[in-house]
């Protein structure tokens, strides 16, 4: 009796409820960011237009899955994203896979990756797009394609996300009738003569972007690119316009580095930096000692 009374006294227990993420008002919207120090070291989040640099991308899952990202948006293992030190949020940037030739355009709407020697982390779904799901890391170019204030990647309304209170401060103001007439002549003066007006000619529509393809957005549209069959790594430490200035400091760090010039818009640059290395785990290698000997700016470079 006790047994059957039992029986009839347990009950299912309810399913656990997933929590619910509530998207702040303002996610999405367009921003620089101030200066954040991470594992001691500063980054300084700036625009950056003309933004085209190589290095060591990695991909970032399931522990990060149904948290906020940096400027407010939730992160899914299906998003198109991206996370990088510097660059505005959000922006579209286009990752190309130096291994495959395989290119992508993802939206940069988070902050990292902090493990040294990594220029970008991208989704899981970006990183499988891009062919490098598996191996965990790629060699990739990173280029800036433009700001994506929405999801979606179209530009940001104005007052989107903007808190009422601050819309409604200023009171709006009844647009009356508004009259106007001819000022009498004043007796004494003279009207100039009309000098012939210029005309000007007509404006060109342009777009102040560091990429050629603006208007494309992370619709999960793979292109295959050309890339060179054999890339290097090399670890560079700095990049100056003065060659005495690049001397001094590979002087200081050792008879490993050496100097290098490059044509970049217009100017010669100097990089000072040391490779070639065969493999990423080499490059990391030699990054960690140069952080140790002082070389704070030192990042992974991938070089034809």
């Amino acid at each position: 009796m006790l047994a059957v009374l039992a029986a009839g006294c347990v009950t299912t227990p309810p399913a656990p409820q997933r929590p619910t993420v509530t998207v702040p008002p303002n996610a999405g919207v367009y921003r620089v960011g101030q200066p954040y120090q991470i594992g001691g070291v500063w980054y300084y989040p700036h625009e950056q237009p003309d933004y085209d640099e190589t290095g060591i991308a990695s991909w970032y899952g399931p522990g990060f899955y149904g948290n906020l990202t940096a400027d407010g948006e939730l992160f899914t293992s299906k998003d198109l994203t991206g996370a990088h030190k510097t660059l505005p949020m959000p922006v579209n940037v286009r990752i190309t896979n130096l291994e495959n030739g395989q290119s992508l355009v993802v939206r940069v709407n988070d902050r990292g990756p902090f493990a040294a020697g990594r220029i970008i982390d991208v989704s899981e779904r970006a990183a499988k797009l891009l062919g490098f799901y598996e191996k965990g890391t790629a060699r990739v170019r990173v280029q800036y394609v433009a700001r994506a204030d929405l999801p979606t990647g179209q530009p940001q309304p104005f007052g989107a996300g903007t808190p009422e209170e601050v819309q409604n401060a200023v009171p709006k103001v009844d647009n009356g009738k508004v009259e106007t007439g001819a000022l009498p002549e004043i007796p004494g003066t003279r009207e100039a003569a009309k000098k012939p007006v210029r005309q000007l000619p007509k404006p060109t529509q342009t777009t102040m972007i560091g990429s050629p393809d603006a208007g494309a957005l992370p619709s999960g549209n793979v292109t295959k690119v050309p890339v060179s069959a054999v890339t290097r790594l090399y670890v560079q430490v700095g990049a100056f316009s003065n060659y005495t200035n690049a001397y001094r400091l590979a002087t200081r760090l050792g008879t490993e580095m050496n100097i290098s010039a490059i044509q970049r818009n217009g100017q010669t640059l100097y990089r000072v930096r040391s490779g070639p290395y065969q493999t990423t785990d080499d490059a990391d290698a030699e990054l960690s000692s140069l952080l140790g000997r002082g070389a704070a700016d030192a990042h992974i470079v991938v070089d034809q």
